[in-house]
């Protein structure tokens, strides 16, 4: 029986968060999804060169199409670290305010701080290195009888790992927010507890 009640409560857990919690969450979700929508654009948008000869047919140059790839990896940079500094907020970044209660949900929420981090860290990183490596435009040309300039490019799979890692993020920021607050609910029904025990024995 204490099994299935354990398992009916953490099911029913988002019931249990404040409605200003939920809002927070949702308004968090929305951010995550344009940074994912966004690292999902650059990677299909990714600038792309190639090598041609000038007019006069004496020298190689490269030539590149549209940047739009590196708006939209600033983009999504930026919408992930605005997440990421709301959901930090609301927590006090785990280590503002009175301590949580010892216990499973303290635990769990110490996990996801970590692992979210790391996740949130990697996935900037994909999205700025591309966003970089996008902008940089092989600019010297060579003699037309010469080997033709590399016309270096972002690599395939850069901006897909940071949507990737975003999508991770958003999964694990919630987790651990939720488990946050459940951790803090537990110490404030632990701090009360005296108190209601001694007007008992009034």
């Amino acid at each position: 029986m204490k099994m299935n009640y354990d398992e009916r409560s953490r099911s029913a857990a988002f019931l249990f968060v404040p409605m200003a919690s939920k809002l927070l969450l949702v308004a968090v979700f929305i951010l995550d999804v344009i940074a994912f929508g966004l690292a999902v654009a650059a990677e299909q948008r990714r600038s792309n060169g190639k090598s041609v000869q000038d007019s006069e047919v004496e020298y190689n140059h490269c030539v590149y199409d549209s940047d739009i790839a590196t708006g939209y990896g600033v983009g999504a940079f930026l919408f992930l670290l605005l997440s990421q500094a709301i959901i930090m907020v609301a927590s006090k970044c785990f280590c503002g305010g009175s301590p949580l209660k010892p216990g499973g949900s303290r635990a769990c929420a110490v996990l996801l701080f970590i692992i979210c981090w790391v996740t949130f860290l990697i996935a900037e990183i994909c999205l700025l290195a591309g966003s970089v490596r996008n902008a940089y435009h092989t600019r010297y040309s060579t003699m037309f009888f010469d080997t033709p300039p590399s016309c270096e490019t972002v690599r395939k799979g850069v901006f897909a790992a940071g949507a990737a890692f975003v999508v991770f993020t958003c999964i694990l920021s919630k987790a651990y927010y939720l488990s946050y607050s459940k951790a803090k609910r537990s110490t404030t029904t632990f701090g009360s507890e005296p108190g209601v025990g001694m007007a008992a024995y009034r």
